[in-house]
């Protein structure tokens, strides 16, 4: 089965797509913004994404943008767009997209489009574990180990470890982790330290080194794994 994420603002497009798809045995999500889909990208795993070019609250450059250069997130992304010049053909290529087609499109070229992205990526792109030195996060369930241990991890945690896992070792920002939990809607502010103090505990008490490190006043990112010296 093909998961499928569609990032698409236009309802009625988006109902065709799901009767279209589903009957050939894709499993759909979709989001109608921008922000929403990004949130979804970094929470789940897909083998492909639709994404429409001009979205609210966030626009597909952007967000292929974010997508590739702050979540290192390699998932084959197709652009969608009803503009057709030159200019933004090339620069959603340069922000990490692999194909595009212009409105209005056949749905079967989109079908055979987006198989051929899915093939070239196998083996290379969608990872089912994540690493960065001695740590291994399972993406499909909230499972991790560390020098072979398993850790207890909650979604949540979990969730905040991949996005770290997958930054690394950039530094993901206090912001970014609350709108990937809570969205537009995060509760009070002490409520991520807690979420990352009970992920320091599984990730990094038992261990040494430790991993993750705080950027004050900007958020957090995972140190670079240390190499045991050469005998």
């Amino acid at each position: 089965m093909t998961r499928l994420l569609i990032i698409e603002d236009n309802p009625e497009l988006v109902a065709n797509l799901y009767a279209f798809f589903e009957p050939l045995g894709y499993v759909l999500d979709d989001a109608r913004d921008g922000a929403t889909g990004l949130r979804r990208a970094t929470q789940n795993d897909y083998d492909a994404i639709l994404l429409d070019l001009m979205l609210p609250r966030l626009d597909g450059m952007a967000l292929c943008q974010t997508l590739r250069q702050e979540f290192q997130n390699p998932v084959p992304i197709l652009m969608l767009t009803a503009r057709d010049p030159v200019e933004d053909r090339v620069q959603g290529l340069a922000l990490g997209a692999d194909d595009y087609l212009v409105k209005p499109f056949s749905l079967k070229e989109l079908d055979a489009r987006i198989k051929a992205l899915v093939r070239r990526a196998q083996g290379r792109q969608v990872q089912s574990v994540l690493d960065w030195g001695d740590l291994r996060v399972d993406t499909r369930s909230p499972q991790a180990w560390r020098q072979g241990h398993t850790l207890n991890l909650t979604p949540t945690t979990h969730k905040l470890l991949m996005c770290l896992v997958r930054a690394a070792p950039a530094v993901v920002r206090k912001q970014e982790m609350e709108y990937l939990i809570w969205g537009d809607e995060p509760p009070e502010s002490g409520a991520l330290r807690t979420h990352i103090h009970e992920l320091r505990l599984q990730v990094d008490r038992p261990f040494n080194p430790a991993l993750i490190a705080t950027v004050h006043s900007v958020g957090w990112r995972l140190d670079r794994p240390t190499l045991a010296p050469a005998e």
